[in-house]
This record gives structure tokens, C-alpha cells and sequence, in this order.
């Protein structure tokens, strides 16, 4: 359901075991082989990547460099990744270096497994923790990506956060005293907060709630049919295969995994999804088409958007297909929605 954090040979798939040991390519540091040969064999296909992301991180080294030995002026205080953490937009020198980083983020994420993913997020959080304004809009991206690495929890509560603190008008982003991005393990079940029904809501964050919803849905209805099982095999026999249908956030609770019927929980689930679908259709009535049917969309770079317009479909999309790919089922729930809804 999510990319798989065990590295591989990039070209024949071998694990590390006692017999092979892989190593990382020096230049993107992302993907491994187990020998020279197969490096030498996967490099044409590597190479565009690989020399993006190595040239990416020589031009941020060279801008924190630069930052680092700034000895401050009257527009630019000394020390800056230590005493001006929280606000480094607002200081005009800062900005090279912020882009910088983005930019690496978006070449790794040309490259599609975990070591590459994981990378970009801790990026964006910490690109987020040197300025929680985000001027740069690098919050739309990090829930898919949490997605993608199976951290399902991490974003709910990413998106809950900026769907209620983060979205109230009083809130200081400039005071480093007020908690930011401090919600933790909230109930992934808990009924939709309002944030994500705003007609003002952020779209990425919408479309990665209902995606997150959506796995859940899939996990719990995947339990109940495994119950035919039920007499049939042996129940410890049983607990294993229902162990192996769904992802860690359903696995870690007790009551669900203990639960004979789960048809309750699937049916508040779809009036979940349903209320998310019809909310994203709302905010832009292009985005579920475009998943559907994205081929002319992947790829744009939109440089700019207002609510509701195809630059901000393209972009939505391109931050988050991935994530929807790598969930099967995901899109089928999607589709048979759209098709009933042309029905009505």
C-alpha cells in the first residue's frame, strides 16, 4: 500500500542478506546496488536523476555555506539558522538558500522509492520549522509523501493541525512561544473536522484526507470479508491473515482488529468519503477527472494559481498522484463515485 522502506538492487531487486550487501550511488544517495556491474548496467536511465540531485545539493551546500559565514548587517542578523529559526522568509538573504532546498526536494522526488521520499520530507519539515508561514507552500506537499511512506497518522495529524490551529484567524505565525504542528496521534476515525469541510479549505490537504479515509475504508471492509474465513481455518491462522490485510494504523488497534463486525465503522467511513469527495469537487471540479484520466496533466509546473482554476488542479494532482497510485484500490473508489454521481 505504501513504498517499502527494505533498499534493493535498483536493477535485480536483491535485499540486503548475509550473502549480498548493496551500496548507496554516490551521487543521489538514494538508490543502491549490489555491484558495479548493475550500476554501470541501470546509469543511462539513472544518470538525468542522479545528476539533477547532486547538483541540487552543491548549490544548497553553497548557499547555507554563505548563510553560515554571513556576519550580519542591519537587514540580516548573524547566526541565522540558530536565531532566526521559525521566520526565514522574512529575512531577504534567506531566500536563495529556501529555494535551493525545494528544488532538491523536487529532484528527488523524481525518483520513486523510499530512501528518495523520505528525504524530501524531512526536507519540507524542516524547511517548514525555518519558516512556519511557508511562504513557499511546501505544506501542500507533505502529506502525500507521508502517505507514500505508509506514515498514515503523521498525516492526519499534519492536516488536522492546519484545518484547525493553523487555520484560525488569530493565530500568531510570527510568536515562536505558540505550538505549531503539535497535534499527535489524533483519532484518524474521529468525524470530519470543519477545516476540511471549508469551502476555504486547502485542496492538497482535503485530497490527502480523503485518500487517508479512503485506505481506511479499504482496510475495514478488506477485514469483514475475511471473516468467511472465520469457520474455515483456525483462528489463529485467521489472525494472521487479517494481520496482513491492512496497514499499521489498523493493525495497532486492539478494538478493531478484535472487532467481528466492522460494517458500522465502513458505513460512517463512506459518509466520510462522501462528504470529502463532494468537498474536493466543490473547491475544484476538475481535480477527479484529472485523477481519472492524468496523463495530459503530470508534468506541469503551473508557476502560479487562484482557487479553483487548472493551474491549481495541476498542481494538487502532480503533488499528490503518486501517493493515490500506490494505493490500490484508491482510484476505483474514486471512479465508481464519479460514475455514480453521473448517474444522478
Amino acid at each position: 500500500m505504501a513504498l517499502s522502506p527494505t533498499s534493493r538492487c535498483s536493477v535485480c531487486s536483491t535485499t540486503i542478506n548475509k550473502d549480498a550487501k548493496l551500496f548507496r550511488c554516490a551521487g543521489c544517495s538514494v538508490l543502491h546496488y549490489c555491484s558495479r556491474d548493475h550500476q554501470v548496467v541501470h546509469w543511462n536511465e539513472h544518470k538525468r536523476a542522479c545528476n539533477a540531485i547532486r547538483k541540487a545539493r552543491q548549490s544548497l551546500d553553497k548557499e547555507e555555506q554563505k548563510l553560515r559565514a554571513h556576519p550580519g548587517d542591519f537587514m540580516t542578523p548573524p547566526n541565522l539558522f540558530e536565531e532566526c529559526v521559525g521566520h526565514f522568509w522574512g529575512i531577504f538573504e534567506t531566500r536563495n538558500y529556501m529555494r535551493s532546498r525545494y528544488a532538491l526536494v523536487e529532484a528527488l522526488l523524481e525518483i520513486k522509492n523510499y530512501a528518495a521520499v523520505e528525504a524530501a520530507q524531512d526536507h519540507i519539515r524542516d524547511i517548514l520549522r525555518l519558516c512556519r508561514s511557508d511562504n513557499m507552500g511546501t505544506r501542500d506537499l507533505l502529506p502525500a509523501l507521508c502517505l507514500r511512506l505508509g506514515r498514515d497518522q503523521e498525516c492526519y495529524d499534519f492536516c488536522k493541525w492546519y484545518a484547525t490551529t493553523g487555520s484560525e484567524c488569530k493565530y500568531d505565525w510570527g510568536n515562536m512561544d505558540l505550538g505549531f504542528l503539535d497535534v499527535k496521534d489524533a483519532d484518524v476515525f474521529e468525524s470530519l473536522p470543519n477545516g476540511f469541510l471549508s469551502r476555504y479549505g486547502n485542496l492538497s490537504l482535503t485530497v490527502a484526507v480523503t485518500l487517508l479515509k479512503i485506505r481506511l475504508l479499504l482496510d475495514l471492509r478488506a477485514l469483514q470479508n475475511s471473516m468467511i474465513l472465520r469457520r474455515k481455518v483456525a483462528p489463529e491462522i485467521l489472525d494472521i491473515v487479517r494481520s496482513q490485510l491492512v496497514t499499521t494504523l489498523i493493525l495497532g488497534n486492539s478494538k478493531i482488529m478484535n472487532s467481528a463486525d466492522q460494517r458500522p465503522a465502513v458505513r460512517d467511513l463512506e459518509k466520510q468519503v462522501q462528504m470529502l469527495y463532494s468537498r474536493v469537487g466543490a473547491h475544484n471540479k476538475q481535480f477527479w477527472p484529472a485523477l481519472l484520466n492524468p496523463r495530459k496533466h503530470l508534468g506541469a509546473q503551473p508557476h502560479a494559481y487562484s482557487a479553483g482554476s487548472l493551474e491549481e488542479m495541476q498542481m494538487v494532482l502532480n503533488h499528490s498522484y503518486d501517493s493515490w497510485k500506490e494505493t490500490p484500490g484508491a482510484i476505483e473508489v474514486i471512479r465508481t463515485r464519479s460514475f455514480l454521481k453521473r448517474q444522478e
